[in-house]
């Protein structure tokens, strides 16, 4: 499999600002850069470790702002510079995927490529590297867009649902019925009942002619303004072009673009377990409980009487909590948030804005 491995290549998105694990995850450093449950490395380190032991390292490439040089080059020092591309300006992550699918196009034509956000959890090694590579041999074969789904284990609002349509001649893998982003508790509970509804995770699969192709088909502008980047054989001449073009691509997610603006796109059933850590409530689903079904992550507490929290407190610093039940406690450098766990993602981002506008951006 050696030579064929060598056509495959991955993207890391680690653009993202994280502020739905604020204060944790800071604008300065977000969680992709954080060891969040200290085991030694951040999640970005982690995800990179993990796609190392399936792709050769130097087809791995990763996406990040242009402020999170310094971080993600002091953390991956093992990736070459020009393999961490920089957008100039966040715009979600369509853009940041049809980026790096030129690149990638430039380098190998036969590439086969798979997109994987840098935050999140996975158990099972093995049963997510036999899918990914069933998922880079599909796209090889077949020029369309692959997604990732996982089978619910509860009614989550948080993730994407993706109604699975009519089978493939492989075994898992079936075309997109529809896909629901973020719907109300109730309908997530008639989704997962149904057995007919798998979470979008959020990873991708493509060949690399099939990528741009897609893009042209779905975002023109986004593709138009990438044709003259392929044909650039000074590296320096495509950063100025990426660094002219890229404010005005639309602000548009991966999910958006393949799930809801495409009929060409697939979804594969992966056998791994899977959690998205982008929110403290999904982080508390997919973390060990202790009997009194509280998650302490990394942290010295001694708490009575409590049930059902969530608490990350910085190291060196002691909680002491009492008769609290189902709520988030945080902190972290000069910020403790103390937040009803059930409506987290809401009101996080309304204490975000306001504690930006009344104190200052230096507290998020």
């Amino acid at each position: 499999m050696g030579n064929l491995n060598n056509k495959n290549f991955c993207v890391i998105l680690a653009g993202g600002r994280g502020k739905r694990l604020w204060p944790s995850s800071r604008m300065e450093q977000p969680k992709q850069f954080v060891d969040f449950f200290g085991t030694g490395r951040t999640q970005l380190q982690s995800t990179f470790d993990r796609i190392a032991g399936i792709l050769p390292k130097e087809n791995i490439y990763i996406c990040t702002y242009k402020d999170f040089k310094d971080l993600a080059h002091d953390q991956l020092p093992e990736v070459a510079e020009d393999h961490i591309l920089l957008e100039p300006v966040n715009r979600n992550t369509a853009p940041a995927v049809a980026w790096a699918g030129v690149t990638i196009h430039r380098q190998c034509s036969e590439a086969r490529i798979m997109v994987v956000p840098s935050d999140q959890f996975i158990v099972g090694e093995e049963a997510f590297r036999h899918n990914v590579m069933e998922g880079l041999n599909f796209v090889a074969e077949n020029d369309i867009m692959l997604t990732m789904g996982i089978k619910p284990t509860r009614p989550e609002p948080g993730y994407g649902y993706i109604q699975i349509g009519k089978p493939t001649l492989v075994a898992g893998i079936n075309r997109v019925q529809s896909f629901t982003e973020k719907p109300e508790r109730e309908f997530a509970r008639l989704f997962m009942e149904s057995g007919e509804f798998l979470w979008n995770t959020g990873m991708f699969f493509s060949n690399a002619k099939y990528l741009r192709k897609f893009f042209h088909e779905v975002i023109k502008d986004i593709s138009l303004r990438l044709t003259a980047l392929f044909d650039m054989d000074d590296a320096e001449e495509r950063m100025q072009y990426v660094n002219q073009h890229y404010p005005v691509y639309p602000n548009i997610s991966m999910d958006k673009a393949a799930l809801e603006l495409s009929d060409n796109v697939y979804v594969m059933r992966g056998d791994f377990g899977w959690a998205d850590l982008g929110t403290w409530h999904a982080i508390y689903e997919c973390m060990q409980k202790n009997e009194e079904d509280n998650v302490v992550i990394n942290s010295e507490v001694i708490m009575e009487g409590c049930k059902g929290n969530i608490v990350k407190l910085p190291k060196g610093h002691i909680g002491v909590i009492n008769g609290l039940e189902g709520y988030i406690v945080a902190e972290q450098d000069d910020v403790l948030l103390i937040c009803k766990k059930s409506d987290s993602s809401s009101l996080i981002r309304k204490y975000v804005n306001e504690v930006g506008i009344r104190y200052g951006e230096k507290y998020i």
